[in-house]
């Protein structure tokens, strides 16, 4: 039997990656507690284990004393003189009390202390493996569903993404393979708990770093990104080197990195637009597709006054207003959208003003485009 079971233990590190001394350390106690339960011993008793022999013996610690009171923890002086003679009172004496067929009984409580260790270390194996993804992107294999949960197989665990981390405009079904965003990694009593994502927007930051190699080396930096999941998004890209169009890198030749998201998120709309410490002209590019005629900032409530052509205005507002919150998420600053008219009507344009847009020729099939 023992044989057998220092055979299991090897196995059980080289297969599973679990520490040879966890293992150990839970047939020890397995062993101590069997022979506490079945031989009426007192609290003093350790286990040696001989790998190398494959043997396992008890011993009991027993103070040396005159008059001996309590059998469990004391020996006379004159039973451990015969032991050694050098024993003097108050000495600490190991005495070997390994019962004949302590084997057995060690085997059934081992068996079920051990199984026990094995599965605590192996959540602590699977924890530790995957507490490093969170912020991360994974790909997994819907495994079930339920009222709550769209469960999610991601090798050795099966993670939970909750319906309010569920894209509105996506359906999931049994065996789709679905690349997801770890928001959160516990270590709960019921073993490791996974929370993932399809809404987050570190999805759509982690898409852009698998698809763009200039992400990914640090050339092009994401500097924010906007998402309402399903429906349309935004981000921000900067290029320290002059040289490199961050947008450009992004969007890819004829747009195929860009559409290589937009697919993975099934047709979500992204706009890609110029980071720039300068508000004006971040959130002008922000409120893209829509050009924009002047921005008036308020440092102070971090707010600013947006003026678009007249014909611009519904296009600088979005659908249902989609348009300017999502460049406000993105830029961090208050945007108030006016048309030319009415800021002129506050005075806030000039009268004077002169629009100098060559190219500004609009048609109804512009709004759509971006619509």
């Amino acid at each position: 039997m023992n044989n057998q079971l220092f055979d299991a233990i090897d196995y059980l590190e080289e297969e599973k990656g679990i520490d040879k001394d966890v293992l150990m350390e839970a047939l020890e106690a397995a062993l101590i507690s069997a022979y506490k339960k079945n031989f009426k011993s007192a609290a003093n008793v350790r286990v040696d284990i001989d790998e190398a022999s494959a043997t396992m013996r008890v011993f009991s610690r027993k103070a040396v004393v005159d008059e001996v009171e309590n059998s469990l923890e004391e020996i006379s002086l004159q039973e451990a003189r015969e032991i050694d003679p050098n024993y003097e009172i108050d000495d600490v004496i190991e005495v070997e009390v390994t019962p004949k067929d302590f084997g057995r009984i060690a085997a059934q409580a081992a068996k079920q202390v051990v199984t026990q260790r094995v599965r605590e270390a192996e959540r602590g194996v699977i924890f530790s493996e995957y507490v490093d993804r969170e912020d991360d992107i994974m790909t997994g294999i819907i495994s079930r569903k339920d009222s709550r949960f769209v469960y999610v197989n991601l090798g050795k665990i099966e993670a939970k993404l909750a319906e309010s981390e569920q894209m509105p405009t996506e359906d999931y079904y049994v065996h789709d393979r679905l690349k997801v965003y770890v928001n959160k990694v516990e270590n709960t009593s019921k073993g490791p708990q996974i929370y993932i994502s399809r809404s987050h927007p570190g999805l759509l930051k982690r898409l852009f770093e698998m698809e763009v190699p200039e992400i990914y080396d640090g050339t092009v930096e994401i500097k924010s990104v906007a998402r309402e999941a399903g429906d349309r998004s935004k981000i921000a890209v900067h290029a320290d080197d002059p040289e490199i169009d961050a947008v450009g890198s992004c969007v890819g030749q004829k747009g195929q990195r860009i559409q290589v998201v937009v697919d993975e998120l099934k047709g979500e709309k992204i706009d890609v637009v110029e980071w720039s410490d300068d508000p004006v002209v971040y959130v002008s590019n922000a409120l893209s597709p829509s050009k924009v005629v002047d921005v008036l900032v308020d440092e102070e409530d971090k707010a600013t006054t947006v003026i678009v052509p007249d014909y611009q205005l519904s296009l600088a507002i979005g659908k249902r207003g989609q348009n300017a919150r999502l460049a406000a998420k993105l830029t961090g600053w208050k945007i108030d959208i006016k048309s030319e008219s009415q800021a002129r009507e506050q005075g806030l344009l000039a009268d004077d003003y002169e629009e100098e847009l060559d190219d500004d020729s609009y048609s109804d099939s512009d709004e759509d485009l971006f619509e």
